[in-house]
């Protein structure tokens, strides 16, 4: 089955209808729990005064958004409008020296938030996994980037190292981790690259560069040295037609973004009401998946929202940052799977692909997930929640692959290739991509929510919810999924359109 084969609208708009009152229905019940439930004690906890107006209190759970966007957003405003300004100025007065310009302001940022013993720390890391680039084996290289990250990851040392930063405010934590991890995570891709550098090596200067740029230093996302390295360095800062434009309209569409989630935390306690299993139990299926999906989606937009913040800013400084994460609703693959495209891309390129090669052959594809999720285990911080979540994320990647070349064999095969439409073939795709999404949701809603709530929307949905549930759940999802090949189908059409055939020989001489 090609992407290009089309469905009849028709039944492409009983799959939008459906879709569209489901998402309703399963919102209606949300709604309906929050307003109720307001005044139970684990959700008064996580709620706070919001539009009084309106009698509306605000989901105030999740930590990063109230820190981003309530908080600290005066001062990680202002920190980032000054590297603007900053940059800009210094980019007209001497283009070719940007990137240290870059360098001195994050360093002297950095000094000022955090510290001269945090600065001094993260100089030692750098200075020691510089001094393992120039040995120039990677192996070697990626040996001591990961013992320097679990450094920070793993007690005791982390609590140790931490220590050595005097001073105390709330978002110290935040920035501390935020910093240190990205840094090492920054300077293996350093090292790594200049494995690969035929003729010399790259300066220390390079790395310093490259990790004190201040948009990415705390919160990333992780650009690779070798892209940062061209762009940062390329003199010529002529913008391309239209370029000024498109950011201004991602910037807005980043603000408006805001607003909606802002609207939707005041009437949707998505994040408070998992906290609650009792809750949890009296609620409908419908309610648990639409909780489910929407923990997923809301994770979706934070980072789409954090991430293009920062890279709208880096734009402005004549970079092309990795683009924000996928669109859960858009996903029905393991593959494409990821909330932070700067560390899938870094574990891609240095570890999946590398190891992968072209994710054909069985067992290699099995030692690069493997090996994949392991450093992923590490970056995240091991603990038994993120053992389970790298599990079935890892056996998941693998069991596509598996499914594939089964129904690639014969009679599967044949049968699909000879007695199949391609329509038909779409649909009966669609049916294992449906189950494949649920996959992707419960595998990933156990480490942004909890494990109990995975637990629970599994039972019901599988278990007790079976037969009417379960395949009412999985309708919903096919009619989804069978949009999103849609859209995928129409983008092919624009990227690669069909050739037009010629006019027939008979006509040609009538003209």
């Amino acid at each position: 089955m090609g992407i290009k084969t089309a469905l009849p609208k028709s039944e492409l708009y009983i799959y939008t209808a459906v879709l569209s009152l489901a998402l309703l229905w399963a919102g209606s019940w949300i709604i309906e729990a929050s307003s109720e439930n307001i005044n139970r004690k684990a959700v008064r906890e996580n709620v706070k005064p919001g539009w009084h107006y309106f009698g509306r209190k605000m989901d105030a759970s999740d930590f990063e958004w109230v820190m981003w966007f309530t908080t600290f957003r005066n001062h990680i405003l202002f920190a980032l409008s000054g590297h603007v300004i900053f940059a800009k100025i210094c980019s007209m007065v001497s283009p070719k020296n940007r990137s240290l310009i870059y360098m001195l302001y994050g360093s002297l940022a950095v000094l000022i938030t955090m510290g001269w013993t945090y600065i001094t720390l993260i100089l030692s890391h750098c200075i020691i996994l510089y001094s393992v680039a120039l040995v120039k084996r990677k192996w070697l290289c990626f040996v001591a980037g990961l013992t320097s990250l679990a450094t920070f990851k793993m007690e005791p040392f982390n609590t140790w190292q931490e220590g050595f930063v005097t001073g105390s405010f709330d978002l110290q934590d935040v920035l501390f981790y935020g910093g240190c991890g990205f840094s090492i995570m920054r300077c293996m891709s350093f090292a790594l690259e200049n494995c690969e550098k035929k003729d010399g090596n790259y300066s220390f200067i390079d790395l310093i560069k490259y990790n004190f740029y201040l948009p990415f230093f705390f919160f990333g996302p992780v650009m690779t040295f070798d892209r940062f390295h061209e762009q940062a360095n390329n003199p010529n800062l002529t913008r391309k037609e239209r370029e000024m434009w498109n950011i201004t309209i991602h910037a807005l569409v980043h603000l408006g973004a805001i607003l909606v989630v802002d609207v939707f935390f005041h009437f949707l306690y998505i994040l408070t009401i998992p906290s609650d299993l009792k809750l949890l139990k009296q609620l409908s299926d419908w309610s648990l998946a639409g909780l489910a999906y929407s923990n997923l989606v809301y994770d979706w937009v934070k980072s789409a929202v954090m991430f293009g913040v920062i890279n709208t800013v880096s734009r402005l400084d004549h970079l092309d940052p990795p683009q924000p994460p996928k669109c859960i609703t858009m996903l029905y693959v393991f593959a494409e799977t990821h909330f932070d495209r700067g560390i899938n891309d870094w574990l891609c390129k240095y570890v999946y692909d590398y190891i992968g090669e072209n994710h054909d052959a069985i067992f290699k594809e099995l030692l690069a997930t493997i090996c994949t999720f392991s450093v992923t285990t590490l970056w995240l911080g091991p603990c038994e929640l993120v053992y389970i979540w790298s599990f079935f994320n890892c056996f998941g990647l693998n069991f596509e692959l598996w499914v594939a070349k089964f129904f690639s064999l014969p009679p599967f095969s044949t049968i699909e290739r000879n007695l199949m439409s391609e329509a038909m073939s779409r649909r009966i795709r669609g049916l294992f991509n449906a189950v494949n999404f649920w996959q992707i949701i419960l595998y990933n809603v156990l480490a942004l929510n909890s494990l109990g709530f995975a637990q629970l929307v599994t039972k019901r949905l599988l278990l007790k919810g079976f037969p009417l549930s379960t395949l009412s759940v999985l309708f919903v999802t096919y009619c989804g999924v069978q949009l999103i090949k849609e859209r995928e189908r129409r983008q092919a059409l624009l990227d690669d359109p069909e050739p037009v055939p010629p006019p027939e020989e008979g006509k040609q001489k009538a003209e």
